[in-house]
């Protein structure tokens, strides 16, 4: 069974950084890129940052490019995104993902940008 867990999330004040990961376990992760995708209050899915399966390539959302950092630790079958100067635009809830033909989905943390 694919089982996605994110952590990490927490309130941080505006120009701030955070990390956020996400651990995987149910299938072999360093067959397979992953994705962080976000969902503010009141909005839909934003995707935001995916990572190919072994770490040499990635791809950022423009609203997060330059600040946003995505890795991997296949040994650790981990993944995890670095935000700094975050923004009260950046609150949502952040869920990692897993497509092999069917979407697979963390339960979320929540990243809150405020004062």
């Amino acid at each position: 069974e694919v089982r996605l867990v994110e952590s990490g999330g927490a309130l941080v004040q505006p120009g701030g950084s955070l990390t956020i990961s996400c651990s995987a376990s149910g299938f072999t992760f360093s067959q397979y890129g992953m994705n962080w995708v976000r969902q503010a209050p009141g909005y839909g899915l934003e995707w935001v940052a995916i990572i190919n399966h072994i770490g040499g390539a990635c791809v950022f959302a423009d609203s997060v490019k330059g600040r946003f950092t995505i890795s991997r630790d296949n040994s650790e079958k981990t993944i995890f995104l670095q935000m700094t100067n975050l923004q009260p635009e950046d609150s949502a809830v952040y869920y990692c993902n897993m497509f092999d033909g069917r979407d697979f989905w963390g339960a979320g943390t929540v990243v809150t940008v405020s004062r």
